[in-house]
């Protein structure tokens, strides 16, 4: 028979594996960050603006381990533009130092390399990103405020690698 010891190990064993097996699999699809994008790799197209919509699809950044989350991609000609707040974001943080990454907009999972973006260089993403007005705030999209301009944001644009 087990102790109470044996027995205590194999209950923390068998949570250990359903926790690793949620963060692999589930939860890039939950808000909590995972490491698998999923999707099918797909070859960059000539033009991003005519397989992909406006909307929110996931990166994975380079590096380990792998970091996978939901972000607003907006498809351009030559790839997506992503942007983050200006809060020092992990994944934003991630896309720096490991740049060779993956997008994925619906199926369709694409590698790609992220370059962040910065001052006047930006600004005609920003354009495709939300119009002209560069003061207003979006995340995600939406309009949600005057109190950080959009050009305010850290602005990557992923590209075919």
């Amino acid at each position: 028979m087990a102790s109470k010891k044996q027995i205590a190990g194999i209950a923390v064993a068998v949570i250990l594996a359903i926790a690793a097996t949620t963060y692999i699999f589930i939860t890039p699809y939950n808000r909590i960050p995972g490491v698998r994008i999923g999707g099918t790799l797909t070859a960059p197209p000539a033009d991003f603006t005519t397989i992909a919509e406006r909307g929110v699809g996931t990166i994975k950044t380079g590096g380990f381990p792998p970091f996978v989350v939901h972000v607003s991609l907006v498809p351009f000609e030559g790839g997506f533009i992503t942007a983050s707040r200006p809060d020092g974001g992990y994944w934003s943080k991630r896309a720096r130092i490991a740049p060779n990454g993956y997008a994925r907009s619906g199926d369709m999972t694409f590698a790609l390399k992220a370059t962040e973006l910065f001052g006047e260089d930006k600004y005609p993403y920003m354009r495709i990103w939300g119009g002209d007005d560069l003061d207003r705030t979006l995340t995600g999209g939406v309009i949600i405020g005057e109190s950080e301009p959009l050009r305010e944001w850290e602005v990557f644009i992923w590209t075919p690698r």
